[in-house]
């Protein structure tokens, strides 16, 4: 599974983020913005997934900063920067770190971690 975490990886990074959901996530997947409760389902997903990219004016890049895998636990860790302008906001850079749990080669389980806009 570490392959397929380093491919959603690179998906992000051309731009295919959808893409990747499609393929690698699983349908009960279970996704959460730093210690909120998980949003559940592919669909609900889908959904917010959507909405995000929906908000953002422009995209000027991201960065994969770092990645690691746990075989052990089957836990994927990526450390990222965003460059972005959200549609009638400001230009924003953002450090984020992305935590994916796999089983039966699908993402069952992700967290993201940021410091949220002030």
């Amino acid at each position: 599974m570490k392959n397929s975490d380093e491919k959603v990886n690179q998906l992000i990074l051309t731009g295919k983020a959808m893409d990747a959901f499609e393929e690698f996530y699983a349908d009960n997947i279970e996704m959460c913005e730093n210690f909120d409760e998980p949003c559940v389902g592919k669909e609900a997903n889908r959904k917010r997934e959507l909405e995000f990219f929906g908000k953002v004016g422009e995209f000027h890049g991201a960065e994969l900063l770092s990645q690691s895998y746990d075989d052990k636990n089957h836990v994927g860790h990526s450390e990222w920067m965003w460059d972005l302008t959200f549609k009638g906001g400001p230009r924003v850079q953002m450090k984020q770190v992305a935590v994916r749990r796999w089983k039966n080669g699908k993402v069952v389980h992700e967290r993201f971690y940021y410091k949220p806009a002030m």
